[in-house]
Formats: structure tokens, sequence, C-alpha cells
């Protein structure tokens, strides 16, 4: 067997094609013909001596052969940057990359300008922002795609630390000017009376909001949807009576400027999320990447107080 193969760019490529499970997509990511990707694969497999994938409908698929090289170069690769961030901090928070992977909702305004007050004081560091479903946020880390995972919390994942929670209840979301915009708490009984703006049934938001109102027999009129979040605030917010359904962190922005009014619901299914902060476990993260973990803190508890 030769370990000539081994080398950065051929295992880059087969990460790449191991993340997507396309060769296709793979070169789209990399930026390269499709072509530079099989033969790098081939080239691996060959020197190895050993297939990597299994090609079944789906696409490709790493055989456990190709899991032990994955798990391998994932480990290489965090080293690797494990060392250079040693040799970061050596210089101070100068220069440096922070990886994120998190759900719509927080993305969208919170994450942004977090990273850019963050910039204000570290101006050298730079940001990766990548927006995914709630299930990929913890796989992305595992993988080392991502330093930071920022999500709803769900159920225990392996191999990731919770470096926070922070309670997410979901508030009615609503045009200033509505008739319920003034109370200091709703039900799900008053608000399942006027017209709803809602996202698809596999949301979080949705899940709950179904289990609340099944559980007291209430019904709803969706006169609204949309997978994009941030169209049902919109929408809400432009009147006609109608109601979303968001957390806090998520609309900051709109409740400060004053084009929302946002109320708490009393309902218990309502107050049950929580917001995770996750990273690798076991891992020492990059020392840019540990101190927005800092500043990430700071951020979801300062408003209420502000």
């Amino acid at each position: 067997m030769s370990y000539r193969a081994l080398q950065e760019t051929a295992v880059r490529y087969f990460l790449e094609v191991v993340r997507t499970g396309s060769v296709k997509d793979a070169a789209i990511k990399l930026n390269v013909a499709p072509s530079a990707v099989s033969r790098q694969i081939a080239k691996l497999e060959s020197e190895l001596d050993t297939l990597l994938f299994d090609r079944r409908a789906r696409g490709l698929v790493p055989n456990a052969a190709g899991e032990l090289l994955a798990a391998f170069a994932k480990r290489s690769q965090q080293d690797i940057e494990r060392v250079a961030g040693d040799i970061q901090a050596l210089r101070g928070l100068r220069v440096g990359r922070v990886r994120l992977a998190a759900v719509e909702g927080i993305a969208h305004e919170f994450l942004p300008n977090l990273a850019a007050s963050f910039r204000e004081t570290h101006a050298g560091i730079h940001f990766e922002l990548e927006v995914c479903p709630q299930g990929d946020v913890a796989r992305r880390i595992r993988d080392g795609e991502a330093d930071i995972g920022i999500t709803l919390a769900w159920l225990p994942e392996p191999e990731i630390h919770v470096e926070l929670r922070y309670p997410a209840p979901v508030l009615a979301v609503m045009a200033p000017d509505h008739p319920l915009a003034r109370h200091r708490q709703l039900s799900l009984a008053q608000v399942a009376t006027y017209p709803l703006a809602l996202p698809p049934k596999d949301s979080s938001v949705r899940q709950l909001l179904d289990a609340g109102c099944s559980r007291q027999g209430l019904r709803y009129q969706t006169v609204f949807s949309s997978n994009q979040l941030d169209s049902l605030v919109s929408f809400a917010a432009a009147g006609g009576g109608a109601i979303c359904f968001y957390g806090e962190v998520s609309i900051r922005g709109r409740l400060k400027a004053g084009t929302i009014a946002a109320v708490p619901l009393r309902d218990r299914e309502m107050n049950e999320r929580q917001i995770e902060v996750q990273t690798l476990a076991n891992r020492k993260l990059p020392p840019a990447a540990r101190a927005f973990v800092d500043h990430l803190r700071q951020g979801l508890i300062e408003f209420p107080n502000s």
C-alpha cells in the first residue's frame, strides 16, 4: 500500500464527495471539473488498493474503508486548525475564521448583527455562516464543516457539547396596531380566533402550535404559509389582523424599531423551546471561535435587560 495518496488535494476531494454524495456536486463545491474529482478518487482507491464508496441509487456512500478514511481526514483537518489557532493565539485575535451553522430564524438577523459587533474589536476575523435545517447543524459540527452550531434544542446529539442553552419561548407576532398587541400575555384560545401565518407542518413552531391546539380542542385558520420564516413576520406586520409565531431572538431588530409587536403565550407548549450553542465534544476550539462563543453568550442575554 502506498501512502502518497493521502495528500491534501486527494483527501480534500474525497471528503467533499463524502459530504455531498456525488462527484458532480463535489466538483461544484470545489469549483473544479467532475473529471478532476473522479481522478483523485480513483487515485486514492488505486493506491490504497481498496474501494472507498458503494455506488447506490441515492449517490455515493462511503463503505467501511471510506468511513475510516473520512474519520482520519476530519481529525487531521481539526488538528491542523487547532495548530493554526494556537499560532494565531500567539498574535492575539488579529486574524482568524469562525464557521457557523445555524437554523434560519437565528441566522437571518441575530447572527449577522453579532458577527458585525464582534468585528468592531476584532477586524481580522472573518465569518462563514451556513443556514441549514435543524437536523443538519450537529452533523456539520461532527463532520468538521462548522466550529459552532446555533439551533433549537431537540434530542441529545452524539459527540456534541452544548456550550449554553437559552430559553426561546414562542411569541405571538403581529402588527403594532393589532387588537391583541397591548396584552401582556395571550392564550392560544385567544390567538386562534385570528387568521394565522404559519410555517410548514414539520417546523418546530408548527408542531408546538398543533400540539397545544390539539390538547385544547382548538381550531385555527391559516391564511398565509411559507417555508421562509421572515416572510411570515412581514405578512403579519403588514396588518390585516394576521398573527404569526416567532422567538424573540429572531425579531429583536424589528421589535426595537417598533415595526411589530410580540406578546408572550401562557400555554406550556409554546414555552418549552430552548436555543442551543453547540460545539464538537473534546475539541479545543480555535481562539476566534472560543471568543465568539463568549460573545454569543452575552448577545443572547443582553436584550431583555436593555
